[in-house]
C-alpha cells in the first residue's frame, strides 16, 4: 500500500459513490471467482464417462450476480465526464501506474481517451481492489 500524501485537489466523484462501486464490484468478481475456482466448472466431457460440473443453486443465483453486475454497469453510466475521468484516474493510482501526486495528471489523460467507462472499467478483475487503493492513496479513506 502506498503512503497517503496530502490532498491537493477536490473530488468531483463523491467518496461514498467510489465506495459504492468498490462494494459491487468486489460483489461480481468474488461471484465469479466462487464459481470457477477449480478451473474446471462447466466442464462438459461428452464421451462415456459424461459428467457436468456446472454447479449452482438455480437461477435466483445467476440473476442476483447478473443483477450485481447490471447494477455496478448503470452506476458508472450514470456519472458525468469528470467523475468517470477521476474514477478511472483512482483505478490507475491503485493499479500504479500514477502517483498520488499525478492525480490531476491521471484525470486529464482519463478524459483524453475515449473510453466508454463502464466497459473499461468492469473489463478490470481487480477493479474493486485498485480502487481502494487509489482512494486511500490520494488520502480519502476508502472505510465508510
Amino acid at each position: 500500500m502506498q503512503k497517503p500524501v496530502e490532498k491537493v485537489w477536490d473530488l468531483t466523484i463523491a467518496p461514498d459513490t467510489v465506495r459504492l462501486i468498490i462494494e459491487k464490484a468486489r460483489m461480481v468478481s468474488a461471484a465469479v471467482n466462487e464459481d470457477y475456482e477449480d478451473g474446471a466448472e462447466h466442464e462438459v466431457e461428452l464421451d462415456g464417462d459424461a459428467r457436468d460440473n456446472h454447479h449452482h443453486d438455480g437461477l435466483a443465483e445467476e440473476e442476483t450476480e447478473d443483477l450485481t453486475g447490471q447494477e455496478l454497469r448503470q452506476i458508472i453510466r450514470q456519472l458525468n465526464v469528470d467523475e468517470a475521468s477521476e474514477l478511472i484516474a483512482l483505478t490507475w493510482i491503485g493499479r500504479g501506474d500514477y502517483e498520488p501526486t499525478e492525480f490531476t495528471e491521471a484525470v486529464a489523460e482519463a478524459r483524453q481517451r475515449n473510453y466508454r467507462p463502464a466497459r473499461y472499467l468492469l473489463g478490470m478483475p481487480m477493479l474493486g481492489d485498485w480502487l481502494e487503493e487509489g482512494l486511500e492513496a490520494i488520502g480519502v479513506s476508502a472505510a465508510q
